[in-house]
């Protein structure tokens, strides 16, 4: 088996900043890995309190959203959203604060029209995970059935597009940017509220996965409907989309984020989960800096899209890490607001891999059921010269 990376430094292309809110705007956050990064994707949580997810990219500026009346109105349409809801670009951006600048090693939170309580609560703990694009470097993709725009991260394999939806709504051909086919890919409305984030992964399905979609706001497993991913896999050039007004209307603007797994860097899998407290061990090739998690073959109410990252670590062993829901406002480790449903879900992040160790949780080891993973490294198992790196 070949563990050599091409990437030595994964914190080149992504990190994790955690942080204490002070209530204090704008305050700038430095990042804390080997690398300095400027992000160009950023997912923030807070993880103390029942509160939205905030995502926000450089392709679409770090600005408040137009329309509330304040003085930024007139300024770039802010791109801020959240996982856990299915609204447009987020209105609660502009009073209760948003992303307003990326930095050269991290980003600045500020304060909305009343508060900056979305990123920077006094005394709330905070999660930023972090990706590098081309550093807001954006070029015209007219290898689709319309021009997208897309700046992409060569290196880590990693797009951003933009695309505005045409009339009538038909099957799309939707340039992506990244020369090589896409094994996990996201696409949501910014200007259509109620939509949900449509999500393919490579792994959806043994035979046919493009006939399969997954949505990042809902706890559904896989749902077959070609009206989302039309009957064809994406290629090296395009995203093939289906007659779904989710990812295609006339006139509405999106979103889309795209990945290709790098050796020693990045990995999107399946794995089945066995019921057993001592879980599945997944090999990566990498020691895992944040893994999201989500059950394919069923939609119970606890099936969410579980997140770990090797920075919130609360329990022994070292390695353990509680979990956040993309589809969830949850606090940290909350699989449900009340008392009686806060078990947390956990995995343990090794050298080379994680290994499940929930006994029986619907989000990442019920038995005999498909999960899914998404995966992305803090430092390769060996490095691009065949030197191990240290082990855990």
């Amino acid at each position: 088996m070949a563990d050599y990376t091409t990437i030595d430094d994964p914190s080149a292309h992504f990190q994790t900043k955690l942080y204490t809110g002070n209530g204090s705007h704008p305050r700038n956050l430095t990042n804390d890995g080997n690398s300095d990064l400027k992000p160009d994707l950023l997912w923030l949580k807070n993880r103390t309190d029942a509160a939205d997810h905030v995502i926000a990219n450089s392709s679409i500026g770090w600005d408040a959203p137009k329309g509330q009346g304040y003085a930024w109105e007139n300024g770039p349409f802010g791109g801020q959203m959240a996982s856990s809801s299915t609204g447009a670009a987020s209105t609660p951006a502009a009073t209760y604060g948003y992303i307003s600048a990326a930095l050269t090693d991290g980003f600045t939170a500020a304060a909305g029209g009343t508060n900056g309580d979305t990123v920077n609560a006094n005394n709330k703990e905070f999660v930023a995970w972090q990706w590098k694009g081309n550093g807001g470097t954006e070029s015209n993709n007219t290898d689709g059935d319309l021009t997208s725009t897309v700046q992409v991260n060569s290196t880590a394999k990693f797009s951003i597009f933009t695309y505005t939806g045409i009339d009538p709504i038909e099957p799309l051909d939707i340039g992506h940017g990244l020369g090589a086919v896409p094994e996990f890919f996201i696409i949501k409305s910014r200007s259509i509220a109620g939509k949900h984030w449509a999500v393919y992964h490579k792994d959806m399905h043994a035979t046919t996965p493009q006939n399969y979609y997954l949505r990042l706001s809902h706890t559904n497993g896989s749902v077959s409907a070609s009206t989302w991913w039309r009957n064809e896999a994406p290629t090296s050039t395009v995203i093939k989309t289906g007659e779904q007004d989710d990812i295609n209307r006339a006139n509405a603007t999106f979103n889309g984020y795209a990945w290709i797994g790098v050796q020693g860097y990045s990995k999107f899998g399946k794995y089945v989960g066995t019921s057993v407290a001592d879980g599945p061990y997944v090999y990566l090739g990498f020691q895992p800096a944040w893994v999201m998690i989500k059950r394919l073959d069923q939609g119970t109410d606890y099936s969410s899209w579980a997140i770990f990252d090797n920075q919130r670590r609360a329990y022994a062993p070292a390695g353990d890490t509680q979990s956040l829901y993309a589809n969830r406002n949850y606090a940290e480790g909350k699989r449900g607001q009340g008392s009686s449903n806060s078990q947390e879900v956990r995995i343990d992040m090794l050298s080379n891999g994680f290994k499940v160790r929930d006994g029986g949780s619907d989000e990442i080891n019920d038995a005999n059921d498909t999960y899914i993973y998404a995966a992305f490294a803090h430092h390769p198992f060996v490095t691009s010269e065949g030197t191990p790196t240290t082990a855990r």
